[in-house]
């Protein structure tokens, strides 16, 4: 903000001078500006949620809508990181520089992962006019390569306009084991799940820790609120007495589902009694991709229904979980007073998911590495399903019947199948109807404007000296006070997401018919359909033929927003070749990467790429007690990742791939005695397996002596997206191999430096480098 003129007098003599402290007071929030509290979850279909319609129960959420407001027709880009970032500015996507998560940036103005200066946050405009502002849980609006104890602190929260963060950069963590960050800072989880530990009970006890902490100080000060809990996205984890609540409840599967659910929508007077159901495959068999097809639940076997059921189970046992956890928040602000004038919204950033493929996963990481998952395998992990030795999704199935009555799910956005999410709105203060539903269409961009048209603010032209990009969306104010199926006041939405389009205008939309991650490009060729929304809500029967002119007109619209916004290009590669893109970062790549006990755990993003090749470990260590023990070096968790460690006064090697038993290990046969040693191994890449991976040899070490050797095999893509980092001298959140607990601590000795090579050299030559390096040290 720009700074008020000085009035007073300066002399020589201060006494012959006159103050004026108007240009230094911080700015005051309006009077009786409200709190505004922002609770978005992941992955969330319209038909979830128990207020909606849905078998989840969610009391804290029906408590807020029985006191506020219902939205049917609220919508996202279909992807989280895009979404997010309509959350924070209130320009569409592109605007943010947000085409799709921050992981698949690309080097155009629409898809660069960074938020531009023209585009200040509702945390800058709120913090600069008088609020606190709290940050807490899931963040994925960090550049992958900014993820790092030394990367750019340009695009963390605190940069955005945050006072406190406490959260995870990442798109998704370990809801047992997550990769934490407080404020600027990577930092370790308080206590563990043996002693009661979940991320949804820490996010929300640290959310009434910082409204109490403003409120000793500041108590007349206004707080904005933004709490993204890692549910409902995968892995889903839930403690076991809400998992037993729901078993049986989703025995009849997916298509009864959504034939049940429908029917209560329509009760709840969410959708209208004609709303007609769509297929569970609706794509045609030459667009549609294979990864997110449905299989019909009376084609599965008796343990394909007996495992899909207790996926189901499980994710809604997640999502309670939290909401129950949310509502400890809430009733710490009505036992203080606070809620009345809270602003509440409470919502979902896109559509169910549809990562679990057609048969599900007990470790979503064989998703992100193209890896089929083994019925066999799954069906044993039965009853641990939730727990800690599991990293689940649900099959397609579920995601479809989540999000009931429309096509498809996440990542689509021209179906509302993966843009259509639950929203409520509670203000007691300011909302006077209650228990209503609202119809008005609306999207994500139309929060920002909302909260600052409440808030009786607005966005500035030009922040921080840089001339803004306008606001995308309209403000929802007026629906407050609205008939359920008054006229929206928004005009014209567009959708584009990995490939998929669509846009909404005036109560009609047209979707161009394409699947994300189908490498297939050509979309000059792809079908366009029409749907009435306003008089068909599914989206269930295609008016192309009947409205040539209409559909022509709406993909000229389509275009117009593709220019002004800055979507193009369009991007529907495979999910490896845009993961695995390369993008600059600040350090250069290199061969050789030396690591000290001691610091941060190195985020994956940034740290030495192993995956698909040759490398090496080199460990410089001295062993003072007999019974040394701990992690020398340790990258990933049991769902997939390598350590190397002391164990039984031998030297450990473990590879775990996918987290697939057993685990890949190698075991030195000298029995290490107190002295000086290199320790480490080497594997060599022969060839590649049937699916992509890595196939060697390799040799464990104890300085120049060979001490175990065999065939092993890496994985291709990411050890996890949780975040579970590189670690010298101990194991961050949860343990790589079975054969130690985390954190593993290295203990009766020191490690000097552990160095991770690709380089071509063999190890042999390396080992007398470290050895000098050791003796000079």
């Amino acid at each position: 903000m720009t700074q008020k003129p000085f009035k007073g007098v300066i002399k020589l003599d201060i006494r012959e001078s006159t103050p004026d402290w108007e240009p230094f007071i911080p700015a005051r929030a309006p009077k009786d500006a409200p709190n505004v509290l922002v609770i978005l979850y992941d992955d969330t279909g319209l038909a979830t949620w128990s207020p909606f319609g849905g078998a989840v129960e969610m009391p804290t959420l029906q408590r807020l809508a029985d006191r506020g407001l219902m939205y049917s027709q609220w919508h996202t880009t279909a992807l989280c990181s895009p979404t997010r970032s309509t959350f924070l500015t209130g320009r569409n996507h592109h605007l943010n520089g947000c085409s799709a998560i921050t992981e698949a940036s690309v080097g155009f103005p629409g898809g660069s992962g960074r938020i531009p200066e023209q585009c200040a946050t509702i945390g800058q405009v709120l913090q600069d006019n008088g609020y606190s502002t709290f940050w807490l849980g899931k963040n994925h609006n960090v550049p992958e390569q900014d993820v790092a104890p030394g990367g750019s602190r340009k695009e963390w929260p605190l940069a955005k306009g945050f006072d406190r963060y406490y959260g995870f950069l990442g798109g998704e963590t370990n809801q047992w084991y997550p990769d934490l960050v407080e404020d600027n800072r990577f930092v370790d989880q308080e206590y563990g799940p043996e002693d009661g530990y979940h991320l949804s009970k820490d996010l929300a006890d640290k959310a009434i820790g910082m409204v109490k902490d403003q409120k000793a100080s500041n108590p007349s000060k206004p707080w904005f609120m933004w709490l993204c809990p890692g549910a409902n996205h995968a892995p889903h984890h839930a403690p076991q007495e809400y998992i037993d609540k729901y078993r049986g409840k989703f025995d009849s599967g997916y298509e009864s589902y959504r034939e049940w659910v429908l029917a209560r929508m329509v009760e709840k007077k969410l959708l209208p009694a004609d709303t007609k159901l769509t297929p569970i495959n609706p794509m045609p068999e030459d667009v549609a991709n294979p990864a997110d097809a449905v299989r019909p639940w009376d084609t599965l076997s008796a343990d394909e229904k007996q495992l899909f059921a207790r996926m189901a189970e499980v994710y809604a046992a997640f999502s309670e979980y939290t909401d129950v956890q949310i509502g400890r928040l809430l009733d710490y602000l009505e036992e203080t007073g606070q809620l009345d004038n809270t602003l509440v919204f409470y919502c979902a950033d896109n559509g169910a998911s549809g990562e679990g493929t057609p048969n599900g996963s007990v470790n979503e990481n064989k998703f992100f590495n193209n890896y089929p998952d083994d019925l066999a395998e799954n069906m044993s992990m039965l009853d641990k399903l939730g727990g800690l030795d599991t990293y689940g999704h649900y099959p397609t199935g579920w995601a479809v019947a989540f999000s009931t009555p429309f096509q498809m799910f996440k990542r689509y956005a021209q179906f509302a199948g993966g843009t259509c999410a639950p929203l409520v709105v509670s203000w007691p203060k300011g909302i006077k109807a209650r228990g209503e539903v609202r119809h008005q269409y609306h999207h994500s961009v139309d929060i920002v404007p909302t909260i600052l048209e409440v808030c009786g603010l607005e966005m500035p032209k030009v922040y921080r000296g840089v001339e803004q990009y306008p606001l995308s969306g309209v403000s929802m104010r007026y629906t407050f006070d609205a008939s359920p199926d008054g006229k929206t006041e928004k005009k014209r939405q567009y959708y584009a997401m990995i490939g998929t389009r669509g846009i909404w205008e005036d109560g009609w939309k047209a979707a161009a018919l394409h699947s994300p991650f189908q490498n297939t490009g050509h979309y000059e060729k792809d079908a366009w359909e029409l749907y009435h929304v306003d008089a068909d809500r599914s989206e269930s029967t295609n008016l192309a033929d009947q409205h040539p002119e209409r559909l022509e007109a709406l993909k000229k619209a389509w275009f117009e927003e593709a220019d002004a916004n800055m979507v193009l290009p369009l991007d529907d590669r495979t999910c490896g070749e845009i993961l695995n893109t390369p993008r600059p970062a600040e350090e250069e790549a290199r061969e050789r990467y030396v690591y000290y006990p001691g610091t941060a755990p190195v985020p994956e993003g940034v740290a030495v790429n192993c995956r698909g090749r040759s490398y090496k470990i080199l460990a410089n260590v001295e062993i003072t007690d007999p019974d040394c023990a701990g992690v020398i070096f340790a990258h990933g968790s049991r769902f997939g990742g390598h350590a190397l460690f002391i164990k039984d006064r031998k030297l450990w090697y473990v590879y775990n791939f996918l987290g697939i038993k057993p685990e890949q290990t190698f075991v030195s046969t000298t029995e290490l005695k107190p002295g000086k040693y290199t320790l480490g191994m080497e594997f060599i890449r022969e060839k590649s397996g049937e699916l992509g991976e890595a196939v060697g040899q390799t040799t464990l070490y104890v300085n120049e002596n060979v001490e175990a050797q065999g065939p092993m095999r890496t994985q291709l893509g990411k050890f996890t997206l949780s975040g579970d980092g590189l670690c010298v001298g101990r194991d961050s959140g949860d343990a790589v191999s079975g054969q130690y607990k985390t954190p593993g601590a290295f203990t009766g000795g020191t490690i000097q430096a552990v160095a991770v090579t690709t380089e071509k050299a063999q190890y042999l030559d390396l080992e007398k480098l470290a050895a000098a390096f050791l003796a000079v040290d």
